[in-house]
């Protein structure tokens, strides 16, 4: 559905200079970070009612995640941050029903953000927005993006809406969605599931009882991790074994409880269960996670002993978090250097290929 405010899609050219080829300064000892929010003006109203962090207001934030250069880049300068992935904020595409609404969206908005740091690639890259009514229409706005703008991947915020009354939800886990894994897995990029507000529909059913708990308390991680739990139930990493799916926020809670999913899916194979492998084993071939946003020391600890340092990744959740709370954490994270180093850049620099 779209904002009752007029929205006026700005078309750049998708000849981008500077993007395809890119080149970064590998020789850093900084943090790469990649679930950092970013807007365009025309979809800033999809941020209106966001909680600032501490010590900041409403303005301060819309501000932010419309900036690139300026307060964002001295933030990074200030921090060690060497270089940040940039993607659309949430909801972004996935915010809007029409399909061909949707599909021009995706494709201004990875214009926009194409052009906004070709001057600084050193520094920036980008995940591409993608309208996801239709995979194999995602799948080959995907390819643009990473072939013709030299993005790094895509982010997608959680199940896309659809439908007059906003009532029919598209998950990725269903076979038509196949055309739109096969291309991931082709072009070799990672796919950053991120959560979203819910449509009004499910607000109501779901949280009307304590509003307070909808997003960020619970129902962003609640929503998101049902996604991604279908995406290995329905089998798509068996079907796709090499792609590579990250989420946020230590991972939407699904690495706390492996021993009971794994234990009650067990329990379904007889019924049908279309997956091969465990939850526990996608951690160990398909899926990452980033601490953007959950900065505990005990979660963490206990997730690298469940799923292992290497798949675990820093990043911050900027401007939704500020990049000095990131940072002062992980000076008190008891790991050795090597350790540290892997889990601020080089697990990510793979993870990306930034390498290749």
């Amino acid at each position: 559905m779209i904002h009752a405010l007029s929205l006026t899609i700005i078309v750049v050219s998708a000849f981008i200079p500077g993007i395809t080829g890119r080149k970064w300064n590998n020789t850093g000892k900084g943090s790469i970070i990649f679930e950092e929010a970013w807007t365009v003006p025309e979809l800033l109203w999809q941020s209106s009612d966001v909680s600032p962090p501490a010590n900041q207001t409403t303005e301060d934030l819309l501000a932010n995640l419309l900036d690139i250069h300026n307060q964002r880049l001295a933030s990074m300068d200030a921090t060690g941050v060497d270089f940040m992935v940039l993607s659309c904020a949430t909801p972004c595409v996935q915010g809007f029903s029409d399909p061909a609404t949707a599909e021009e969206i995706a494709t201004s908005v990875n214009n926009q953000l194409a052009a906004a740091i070709s001057n600084n690639t050193m520094r920036f890259g980008a995940f591409a927005a993608l309208s996801m009514h239709n995979a194999s229409q995602a799948a080959q706005e995907l390819k643009r993006a990473v072939n013709e703008l030299g993005f790094l991947g895509a982010l997608i915020n959680d199940y896309q809406q659809s439908g007059a009354d906003n009532t029919t939800l598209l998950y990725y886990d269903q076979p038509e969605y196949d055309v739109f894994w096969a291309m991931v897995e082709e072009l070799d990029v990672p796919v950053y599931m991120h959560p979203r507000a819910n449509i009004a529909q499910l607000q109501a059913l779901e949280y009307q009882h304590a509003i307070w708990i909808a997003s960020s308390v619970q129902g962003f991680a609640a929503t998101l991790s049902t996604h991604i739990l279908g995406l290995c139930a329905n089998g798509i990493f068996d079907r796709f074994p090499k792609l590579k799916i990250i989420i946020g926020h230590s991972g939407e809670r699904i690495p706390s409880d492996l021993v009971r999913i794994d234990e009650q899916l067990r329990r379904q194979f007889a019924k049908g269960l279309p997956m091969n492998g465990t939850v526990t084993s996608y951690w160990e071939t398909n899926l990452f996670e980033t601490t953007s946003g959950n900065f505990a020391t005990n979660l963490l600890f206990f997730h690298i002993g469940e799923i292992g340092l290497n798949r675990i990744t820093y990043s911050v959740d900027y401007p939704y978090v500020s990049m000095e709370e990131g940072a002062n954490w992980v000076k008190t994270l008891p790991l050795k250097e090597n350790d540290l180093m892997h889990f601020q850049r080089e697990s990510a620099i793979k993870l990306l290929g930034l390498d290749k």
